[in-house]
């Protein structure tokens, strides 16, 4: 086996791939990457079970010849080390060769290493090939229903399928949806699709990888759903992970369908005021803050700390509509919610000081985030 490659080239597509490697899998040769020399293209898998990443590298692209003295073959090269090596090499051409009992040599310049290699016989055949009927995606949309849900998953195991994120398509609307019981976080995006699929959870894991290694650049992302795992791909990169087993629980019934009092808030103003009473917020109480109306447009927002302090903070809002209001939440569960959300202002929609309230932006009908009160009295 044998290739010459620009090495640009080779780190984009390993850096893709170190992402699904893991030192802590129950199959040695899972912590090593495999390399598969074809005689158009040279293909990078990394997998750890749960997930597996492959990154496909042309041979020519954009009229750019990338790999030359292409002599098809595989191996399995040990991470971190290969990856280092790459990463370090003096020039941009690095010329791979694999030799007897899987030696392999690779020069750059003046630098020469020597790796030992394993036999690709042994690492686990995983089936990449797209299932029927896979779905198109913007990547910028797919980046967004990852990025403005996956903050909800679930963190603790107790309840495997909260680690997850849910995903449902029904009239040509795909829907993510997060939580961990104290919050929910739903982002729909439209889609051209027949299909009508729920229940599929997806583990937070595994999107948070994902988000990583696709740019916003990168056009058409194509999904299908097999054998209790989803692929992801375009050209250049594959991703497969499993699916949790389980039940996703029915979350609809947790959105409430009135409001007492409604609160327009400019989003910056918000999220700088909640960080400044977060200070002074109790830490072993999920950093939990208070929030008052006080009329003409004014809201308070206060932290108590009893050994260190408290703070009073009055911010200024667009309108305040209904009832008088006084609640207390999580400052790490708003302000996760608020980071996320792309718009100048939010719309907050409360009904009563211990039921869960609902956060919208005027411009996106397809965002909602839910966050449960904390009783502090």
């Amino acid at each position: 086996m044998n290739f010459k490659i620009q090495k640009k080239y080779l780190l984009n597509g390993i850096q893709a791939v170190t992402n699904a490697i893991s030192s802590r899998t129950v199959i040695p040769i899972l912590t090593g990457m495999k390399i598969d020399v074809l005689p158009s293209k040279v293909i990078l898998t990394g997998s750890n079970s749960d997930m597996t990443i492959q990154s496909h590298i042309q041979s020519v692209q954009d009229d750019e010849e990338v790999i030359t003295n292409i002599t098809p073959g595989s191996i399995v090269l040990p991470v971190p080390h290969f990856p280092e090596i790459i990463k370090k090499l003096p020039e941009d051409i690095v010329d791979i060769t694999v030799e007897e009992n899987f030696k392999t040599i690779i020069k750059s310049g003046k630098a020469v290493f020597t790796l030992y290699g394993q036999s690709s016989e042994e690492y686990p055949i995983i089936n990449m090939n797209e299932g029927e009927k896979p779905l198109q995606i913007d990547v910028k949309d797919l980046k967004t229903l990852i990025r403005q849900t996956v903050f909800a998953v679930s963190p603790m195991e107790t309840r495997p399928i909260l680690t997850g994120v849910n995903i449902t398509i029904k009239d040509n609307l795909l829907t993510f949806t997060a939580t961990d019981s104290h919050r929910l976080a739903l982002r729909s995006v439209p889609i051209e699709s027949d299909l009508d699929l729920n229940n599929i959870v997806i583990p937070g894991s595994s999107l948070q990888e994902l988000n990583k290694i696709y740019d916003d650049n990168d056009g058409l992302i194509k999904i299908s759903f097999k054998d209790n795992q989803v692929l992801f791909h375009n050209e250049q990169t594959y991703f497969l992970s499993r699916l949790l087993s389980g039940n996703y629980p029915e979350t609809s019934r947790l959105i409430p369908s009135e409001s007492q009092t409604k609160i327009h808030i400019f989003t910056k103003d918000f999220i700088q005021t909640i960080e400044r009473a977060a200070l002074l917020s109790n830490r072993d109480q999920n950093n939990v803050i208070r929030l008052d109306t006080i009329g003409n447009n004014l809201i308070e927002i206060s932290g108590n700390s009893p050994e260190i302090g408290n703070v009073k903070e009055q911010l200024d809002v667009i309108s305040i509509e209904g009832e008088d209001l006084k609640i207390s939440f999580s400052s790490r569960y708003m302000l996760d919610t608020l980071r996320t959300i792309d718009s100048e202002r939010v719309e907050i929609s409360f009904t009563g000081p211990m039921r869960p309230f609902v956060i919208r932006t005027p411009e996106e009908e397809n965002i909602l985030q839910l966050i449960l009160p904390v009783r502090t009295f």
